[in-house]
């Protein structure tokens, strides 16, 4: 089934990017070039002098458990994001002006790998217990487990986007890469990490997730946008029964995403407990339901109404948790 449009497009030359026919995707790209950041450009003497600080002061074992955790999520689910969009989605995705989003996705995909590294390393941390997480702490090989089983049709070599089923398969893991993995799966490591910012404890690392979570909330509206554009021009492929998989896996997510705070914080510490993160998980879950034009699952209102104004937006109350309309001199941020 050749036909035009954004995806298996045979009379696009991947080369000719002008004319456009997407414009979104190249405000996306702008939006990217904006934010450009490095994690060394960050300080991380004040984290390295709280992490080693014993007795009055210090970290609790229930804090740095946390930040363990998180580490040890978004060290390996930054690779496996790169990953998804070098070797499955930029093959699909014909589109010149998109590829062009995709390339510098990949780019800041390899930033927060480097900020994993540059943590780490400031930190004097164990790389290969870092790095093995995803291996050895059930909740976080859970959530990885989960997104590489969901995203698997368009890691097969032989896979083409040239009938409604396969297209369908398509959006399918563009869901679990863009909306489970980068718009749950990460952001009760947000709320966790930039709560304990809040509080004036391990800065550089909250400065570093801040930066990361303003360039995942371009990642997630071009995701968005991209699925969207793909099921408008493929009216046919959503059909109810493709509607309630999607909203049962997005359920399954919430629950591993749940699982996975009661882990990384089974105590909770002063300021942040694990129901106000689960709470916040199901919120974040139905603004993407809302994005997909679905029903709500939760309803449950954000119990962390200062995420909305982490990042610095022009006319968006809450950037990151709804539709972007507008992400204008988004390189400075008012720390």
């Amino acid at each position: 089934m050749a036909k035009k449009g954004i995806i298996n497009n045979v009379g696009t030359d991947p080369n000719k990017i002008l004319p456009m026919s997407y414009p979104w995707a190249r405000e996306h790209y702008k939006s990217g070039v904006n934010n450009n950041w490095v994690p060394e450009e960050i300080s991380m003497q004040l984290d390295i002098e709280l992490w080693k600080r014993e007795g009055e002061g210090a970290l609790s074992p229930e804090e740095r458990r946390m930040i363990l955790w998180n580490l040890g999520f978004f060290s390996t689910a930054e690779s496996l994001t790169a990953n998804n969009l070098v070797l499955a989605v930029y093959n699909h995705v014909t589109n010149p002006e998109s590829r062009q989003y995709l390339l510098r996705q990949a780019y800041e995909e390899a930033i927060h790998t480097d900020t994993f590294i540059y943590c780490c390393d400031s930190l004097g941390l164990d790389p290969d217990e870092i790095y093995n997480m995803y291996e050895t702490i059930p909740s976080i090989k859970a959530k990885d487990d989960f997104v590489v089983d969901f995203t698997k049709s368009v890691y097969d070599p032989n896979f083409k986007t040239d009938t409604p089923e396969n297209i369908q398969k398509f959006v399918h893991d563009l869901i679990g890469f863009y909306v489970i993995m980068e718009g749950i799966f990460f952001y009760a490591g947000f709320a966790m990490i930039l709560s304990m910012k809040r509080q004036n404890k391990m800065v550089g690392i909250g400065d570093q997730f801040q930066y990361i979570l303003r360039d995942e909330s371009v990642h997630l509206a071009f995701g968005l946008d991209l699925i969207r554009t793909i099921r408008d021009e493929n009216p046919e492929i959503w059909t109810e029964e493709f509607e309630a998989d999607i909203r049962d896996k997005i359920k399954v997510a919430v629950e591993l995403e749940k699982n996975y705070v009661d882990d990384a914080m089974p105590n909770g510490f002063l300021g942040l407990n694990p129901q106000t993160v689960k709470d916040y998980v199901e919120h974040i879950a139905d603004r993407r339901l809302e994005r997909l034009a679905m029903p709500l699952e939760y309803n449950k209102e954000s119990p962390f109404p200062w995420m909305a104004e982490v990042i610095d937006v022009s006319k968006e109350k809450n950037f990151f948790e709804t539709q972007v309309t507008e992400y204008k001199n988004s390189g400075s941020l008012d720390w």
